[in-house]
């Protein structure tokens, strides 16, 4: 069985509770079925960081982009972005999007004029965009329809069926984390239920959100295994199933280009 985690901060898991190193933690993660992962950037200052664990080990890829909760850090221009993406193991552009919970919506023209110059960037390159939502769900739709973003994924989808359908309709994927597993996500299971098997994907964002059964305790890719065994319960298949769909939606949107 092969499984993708389509979204982790591997830089940031805390290698002492997997074995002592990256090279035990991805043997962990291997012997749970997942086989590639996605380590997304947050910020440019820890770039060369994620790049660096895509280079050196060849089942993980990774992205360029600024969360837009970050304000501290470098703000990049479009060029910026093209330029630092302009590599086989950068695949996507991002983490972007829009986030009021932390900034309230009146001051966040700066959230927003970052999210614009996300998606430029990744319309220019054709590389997908990871987009990130938060208390935000009706802008965040509107910018991505006026500025034509083209292709990516909506992670750690936590926003009802009309966002995700309205996602879907501009050509994105939706991919679940290890919130579905959660006692208080009913509401999100049933918009897992809904989304087509083609525009599905699975995600830990490690080392935050761990599933259950190991909620509480620090998270890893490995535990994607959990998410994919989650969305399999609430669709009604087979834990292969899911692994093979989602595996397959996350090649044909990263390398199809």
């Amino acid at each position: 069985m092969h499984i993708v985690d389509s979204h982790c901060h591997i830089d940031r898991v805390d290698f002492e509770q997997f074995g002592g190193s990256i090279e035990s933690m991805l043997a962990h993660a291997n012997e749970m079925s997942i086989k590639e992962f996605l380590c997304v950037c947050i910020d440019l200052e820890h770039f060369d960081d994620v790049f660096s664990l895509a280079k050196n080990h060849a089942p993980i890829y990774a992205s360029v982009g600024v969360h837009p909760t970050e304000q501290e850090g470098q703000d990049p221009s479009v060029d910026e972005l093209l330029t630092l993406a302009n590599h086989e193991k950068i695949i996507a552009i991002g983490e972007t999007g829009l986030d009021y919970f932390h900034v309230e919506k009146s001051s966040a023209d700066w959230q927003r004029d970052r999210f614009r110059r996300h998606i430029a960037a990744s319309n220019q390159s054709a590389k997908p965009m990871i987009i990130h939502t938060r208390d935000a769900k009706a802008d965040t739709i509107q910018i991505m329809t006026e500025e034509k973003a083209q292709a990516g994924v909506m992670h750690c989808f936590s926003e009802d069926w009309a966002t995700a359908k309205a996602a879907l309709d501009l050509g994105f994927y939706i991919s679940f984390s290890g919130i579905i597993t959660f006692k208080s996500a009913q509401a999100l299971r049933e918009v897992a239920k809904k989304v087509p098997a083609d525009r599905l994907l699975v995600e830990t964002d490690s080392p935050y959100l761990t599933p259950v059964p190991n909620r509480g305790k620090p998270n890893s890719p490995a535990y994607t295994y959990y998410v994919a065994q989650k969305l399999a319960e609430i669709r009604g298949v087979s834990i292969e199933e899911i692994a093979s769909t989602t595996t397959q939606n996350f090649k044909h949107l990263f390398f199809s280009k």
